[in-house]
């Protein structure tokens, strides 16, 4: 997701770290696989892209930010 650097969690509370979904790919076993795009409707009816589908990995995207003290 535009190269920074993003943490997904899957369903199995499983972590990958990757900068882009090549990276992503090569990381799940077998993720040679076709990739889908998932997403999540929003309260105002907008949908936004929430993470990717590859294989049986439901992978939810976070980025992290610094939280000033």
């Amino acid at each position: 997701m535009n190269g920074k650097l993003t943490l997904y969690i899957d369903q199995q509370n499983n972590h990958y770290w990757a900068k882009t979904v090549k990276d992503l790919r090569k990381q799940i076993e077998g993720g040679g696989s076709k990739v889908n795009k998932m997403y999540c409707d929003k309260k105002d009816g907008s949908v936004v892209q929430t993470g990717y589908v590859i294989r049986d990995h439901w992978l939810v995207a976070y980025r992290p930010v610094e939280i000033p003290a």
